[in-house]
């Protein structure tokens, strides 16, 4: 197979689709690997790396694209890249289609097969390639959350791990998955009191039991989440909905309650929001102001740490890649049910049902 890896070209996404040593596999299997010029760049890898493991290196992402039996990206296609998107091209990425009726759309007219990687689903209910990415945005939800607090930038002005003699910060975090268990992990780490809200009481136990005790969990409610942003200075939204939009658990009234330089970090912005004033914001302007509340919600925070979500990314694609590579799409989804949950649209048609109720359609 011909296996093409574009530069990411939404804004300040540095990572790459695959490390040197995941096209290193792939070649080593007969696969021909086409790597636009610089796309490993901003991770670290230079032309070379890539050159030393057999990819051909092509100047423009026009080439890539039209060269290219399947592409491995990071980030969704934006725009410029719908039309040089082929009729029963792979396009193997993130996609988050329920976040985006114009991506949907133009997938859907591409008659491209669309595989996401937040929908790749193992037996056990698990995300396994959207697992390493919801690691890093957990841990930087409170890196970022605990800067925003800073008074220069509209915060509260609270150190979270306080002082001897101080307090230390309050975190809320909405959600015991991936995401918020290592906010959690982080936001206790620097000493902050921190609580964690779920429906689910098997996570809420999981967590009580591995967390520290300054790390308390209760059942989430509207009634104890509107108690909670009173007293909280750091709100972390980490609540998914496998392949569907996220629901509003904080609504645009709720920010009356929340005191002047609160900071709320939106991790699930990717799929619409957990906060009902989300929208998504970028590294180069990361935050906005509603209510004197420091809203955060950066569409791909792992992309300002690249070189750790990059091999982190590849590790647990590659062995996907590698399926789709061997045998070819179809054989690949008939063998691994796994895989085959991560289609999304097929030859025009939408094949995850999460992504027609996110529309109505």
């Amino acid at each position: 197979m011909v296996i093409g890896i574009p530069k990411e070209i939404k804004n300040n996404e540095s990572r790459v689709g695959m490390t040197p040593s995941g096209v290193y596999e792939l070649t080593k299997n007969g696969h021909d690997v086409f790597v636009q010029s610089n796309a490993g760049f901003g991770s670290g890898f230079s032309d070379k790396d890539y050159r030393d493991v057999d990819a051909t290196i092509l100047d423009t992402i026009e080439e890539v694209y039209e060269k290219s039996d399947m592409i491995i990206k990071v980030k969704e296609p934006i725009a410029y890249e719908y039309p040089l998107i082929k009729s029963n091209q792979i396009i193997f990425t993130y996609f988050h289609f329920a976040s985006s009726e114009e991506l949907t759309l133009a997938m859907i007219q591409s008659n491209a097969i669309c595989i996401a990687y937040e929908t790749v689903e193992d037996h056990d209910g698990s995300l396994p390639l959207l697992t390493p990415m919801s690691e890093v945005a957990g841990r930087m939800a409170i890196q970022q959350g605990a800067k925003y607090l800073e008074k220069p930038i509209k915060g509260r002005g609270i150190l979270l791990g306080g002082v001897p003699g101080v307090a230390p910060g309050k975190v809320l975090i909405l959600g015991a998955g991936v995401v918020g268990v290592q906010a959690a992990k982080m936001a206790a780490g620097l000493g902050a009191h921190v609580t964690i809200m779920d429906v689910n009481m098997k996570r809420l136990r999981y967590v009580n039991d591995i967390m520290p005790s300054h790390v308390t969990t209760e059942f989430s409610s509207e009634y104890n989440i509107r108690k909670h942003i009173q007293t909280h200075d750091l709100i972390i939204g980490g609540v998914l909905l496998k392949g569907a939009k996220a629901p509003k658990l904080i609504t645009k009234d709720m920010l009356k309650l929340m005191r002047p330089g609160t900071v709320v970090v939106d991790v699930a912005v990717d799929q619409g929001g957990c906060f009902e004033t989300t929208k998504p914001t970028t590294h180069e302007d990361p935050t906005y102001i509603i209510n004197d509340v420091v809203h955060y919600c950066v569409a791909n925070m792992p992309g300002a740490v690249p070189y750790t979500s990059t091999i982190a990314l590849t590790n647990v694609t590659l062995p996907y890649v590698l399926k789709l590579a061997n045998k070819g799409w179809k054989k690949a989804c008939e063998d691994d049910i796994v895989l085959a949950k991560g289609i999304n649209i097929l030859n025009g048609e939408i094949v995850c049902e999460g992504i027609a109720e996110a529309f109505n359609w």
